[in-house]
């Protein structure tokens, strides 16, 4: 089964899960890669919506270096101490412009213009920056410089920000489980934990230990998610980073993705 029939699979889901995030909070980069494994190995169990909380940067930032380090992912430490970065909104109705032309185009683009914060210190709020990132997140630019001053996306923002307030949500990253059960309260975790952790959630809340399925083809994966950094592979698959490197280089060299070397760690590109 490939993975986009694995993910978005028509069948009734017994959870759902909101995943509240600010594009200019470490953790919530961080969290990105334990959030594509539980796709991978439980996303038969639960649809996820992607909310914008708006400016929460600024909590708990003492605990971003170790957070951000335990996750893997890389990350320049000079990011969440500048003054700079303290203002999401115009990267935030954005990405409300990016999902208008549809979700995953939305997580393609909110995944690039992490990539450019985080790991080039790019400015996020510059609109030259954000037609960048857009282009190369294969949205269509012209759309989405339209998109992106409209209603539709200020409103889209604006509705996100009220759930954000419904459900008492002021640190992000933050995850609200809820099951099919309406009258059941959903549990919400705050913060950035170990995948293990997640896991146990999602048996507590479905009363039963679930089943994950096994990982997609390293191509497959690649392709869908189209950029990955060697840990965060290493993490889906349960590799060592030099086992991923073997696996990556297999694919180089049929010169179906291409290596990226930063400062701050390796990423991989699947090719066209």
């Amino acid at each position: 089964m490939q993975l986009p029939e694995r993910i978005c699979s028509a069948r009734q889901k017994p959870l759902e899960l909101y995943v509240f995030v600010d594009p200019l909070c470490p953790e919530c980069w961080a969290l990105d890669p334990l959030i594509r494994k539980l796709q991978i190995e439980y996303g038969h169990y639960f649809k996820l919506k992607q909310v914008l909380t708006g400016k929460l940067t600024a909590l708990n930032a003492s605990k971003r270096p170790l957070a951000v380090e335990r996750s893997g992912l890389a990350c320049k430490e000079s990011v969440w101490m500048e003054e700079a970065v303290e203002s999401p909104f115009l990267a935030s109705i954005a990405i409300k412009a990016a999902e208008l032309q549809g979700k995953r185009a939305g997580s393609k683009f909110l995944r690039k213009i992490q990539e450019q914060l985080f790991l080039d210190k790019e400015n996020i709020a510059d609109l030259a920056v954000l037609s960048r990132c857009a282009e190369e997140a294969g949205l269509d630019k012209s759309e989405f410089l339209n998109d992106i001053y409209s209603a539709g996306a200020t409103k889209a923002f604006q509705c996100d920000l009220a759930i954000t307030s419904e459900m008492d949500v002021d640190e992000a990253p933050t995850i609200v489980f809820f099951n099919e059960r309406i009258e059941d309260e959903g549990i919400k975790i705050a913060g950035l934990y170990s995948y293990d952790i997640y896991v146990q959630i999602l048996q507590e809340i479905l009363e039963e230990i679930p089943e994950p399925l096994d990982p997609p083809s390293l191509e497959e994966f690649i392709k869908y998610f189209r950029v990955a950094a060697t840990n965060e592979i290493s993490r889906v698959y349960d590799w060592t980073d030099t086992q991923t490197d073997c696996q990556m280089k297999k694919l180089l060299l049929q010169q179906k993705v291409r290596k990226i070397n930063t400062k701050h760690g390796t990423f991989w590109e699947y090719l066209h």
